[in-house]
């Protein structure tokens, strides 16, 4: 983890700018293709879940801005960020489920399992106090969503981004995926919202790089 020099960020008026609003925080929802990539993760009997959430983790983590985070007055940017996702435990019920982020599939398909079943099992709606080396996530399966907006602590100091991904449909000949981003907007901008579209539609787009197929 290293400490932004304020000073010199070329962020500090945006910062100071978007840190005074009520609700800094900005949202994009847009489509992502599963063409290549939902078939290749069924025919080898993964988790479509888990491998989603891997390729937005990795996406994320390739984007400097998204591992930044706010403390106090200051800005820090993590070496790694983590997604903390939810799964179902109920009919109508959910757990939080941090997973330790790996770029390498495999490992972090193992890591995912391990970990869904213990919090199946203890349930938790607690993260570590103070832990900011987040990503959140949530699946809505049931909706193709055109649009979403997360809650979050207005006056709190949070900065980490949320992430949401619905019913994915036929378009055509294709199958698309509505795809939800919120971030802060002191920390960044719809370039890098871009950014990491497009980080994710080409993991997707390669699923036997993505998924270290041999």
């Amino acid at each position: 983890m290293r400490h932004i020099d304020m000073s010199t960020w070329p962020r500090r008026e945006h910062f100071k700018l978007f840190s005074t609003f009520d609700h800094p925080e900005f949202s994009l929802c847009a489509n992502v293709d599963l063409t290549e990539f939902y078939p290749r993760v069924k025919r080898r009997g993964l988790s479509f879940t888990v491998a989603v959430v891997y390729v937005l983790a990795r996406a994320a983590n390739s984007i400097p801005e998204l591992r930044y985070r706010i403390r106090g007055a200051e800005v820090v940017e993590h070496e790694v960020v983590h997604p903390s996702a939810t799964f179902l435990v109920d009919e109508d019920l959910f757990t939080f489920c941090t997973i330790e982020y790996t770029q390498d599939f495999p490992e972090f398909a193992r890591i995912a399992a391990r970990r869904i079943a213990q919090v199946r099992e203890h349930p938790t709606l607690e993260d570590e106090p103070g832990q900011d080396d987040l990503l959140f996530m949530t699946a809505l399966p049931w909706v193709s969503f055109t649009s979403l907006v997360h809650p979050m602590a207005v006056h709190g100091g949070d900065s980490v981004p949320k992430i949401a991904w619905g019913r994915f449909f036929q378009d055509g000949e294709g199958l698309k995926m509505p795809l939800n981003l919120q971030a802060h907007h002191a920390l960044m901008d719809g370039v890098h919202v871009g950014e990491f579209y497009a980080q994710v539609q080409d993991l997707l787009d390669h699923p036997g790089l993505t998924l270290g197929e041999a």
